[in-house]
């Protein structure tokens, strides 16, 4: 097996089939990139690219995004789902305008220290929109590289040693395909390497993939992101309550007995409206009536 060869497979692969989001291919800036990656995370990419795409356009960088009224940057993230995401996401905008005259930093350690950004987030933001050759480990690449170069599943959780050293080692050298490979591979597991149900037959480097020679062992096995129940979490409660916000008119609120008609269960509608105090995303007024924050 040659890494080269696949590597060269892959580019051709992807430059004939990536798919074309509107932050990839040099369309976006920096802080673009940075913003499409923290919307992608536990979301489905053709969920996020009209948020995106409206986002873009109403706070195009980091200074505008941080002046924003909080009520609105709520508003704006809609239906993607953990909203602290889109606080953690304006502190990050406050501490890049403030601290880095409104230009992302470009060095590994001064990403990770921004408000919200992890490793992933960093390391995606230094190969997709500067260029540099670092090693992109996210759920998708995990599950490629342990299927191609071992042979097995990749069973999720925290990134081992392990497979820090084979991302690392199978990267390219030269910066420009090193950002290709982290790429491709992410693109490949998305559409045809899937957990579940991947689409051997059309892979184009199937011929060298350890995984399917070996029989596909253990397909599907301890799924890195397993399906979980929506109905009845809080996660929907306080979904539902944000809901009610939103729709309202600018500087509106919801009385509290307007608020007990969203959910029959009054001890967890209680529960999920004082964590979404706790966490900053509603207010409480000194009548009960909740609205999204003001300041």
């Amino acid at each position: 097996m040659n890494d080269s060869d696949i590597a060269l497979r892959l580019g051709a692969w992807w430059d004939a089939n990536a798919r074309d989001l509107p932050w990839r291919f040099g369309r976006a800036t920096p802080w673009g990139v940075l913003v499409s990656e923290v919307m992608s995370q536990q979301t489905q990419m053709s969920r996020v690219v009209p948020y995106w795409q409206a986002w873009m356009e109403r706070w195009p960088d980091a200074r505008s995004l941080a002046a924003a009224p909080k009520a609105e940057v709520i508003t704006a993230w809609g239906r993607l789902g953990y909203p602290r995401r889109a606080l953690r996401l304006q502190e990050c905008a406050r501490a890049v305008a403030e601290q880095y005259a409104d230009e992302l930093p470009r060095a590994y350690d001064e990403l990770v220290a921004l408000p919200g950004i992890g490793d992933y987030t960093a390391s995606a933001v230094l190969s997709f929109a500067f260029g540099q050759r670092i090693a992109v480990i996210d759920t998708n690449i995990r599950r490629v590289l342990s299927r191609v170069f071992l042979g097995v599943e990749s069973h999720g959780g925290a990134a081992s040693a392990a497979e820090r050293a084979l991302a690392n080692r199978v990267l390219p050298e030269r910066a420009r395909r090193s950002v290709t490979w982290n790429q491709s591979v992410m693109e490949l597991g998305a559409v045809l390497c899937t957990a579940k149900s991947p689409l051997c037959e059309n892979c184009p480097i199937a011929e060298d993939c350890a995984f399917l020679k070996a029989g596909r062992p253990g397909l599907g096995e301890k799924r890195t992101r397993p399906r979980q129940r929506f109905q009845g979490t809080d996660r929907q409660v306080r979904g539902l309550v944000l809901a009610a916000l939103r729709g309202l008119p600018a500087d509106a609120s919801l009385s509290r007995t307007e608020a007990e008609k969203l959910w029959k269960d009054s001890a967890q509608l209680s529960a999920c409206i004082a964590s979404l105090d706790d966490d900053g995303l509603i207010e409480i007024m000194q009548d009960g009536a909740l609205r999204l924050p003001q300041g």
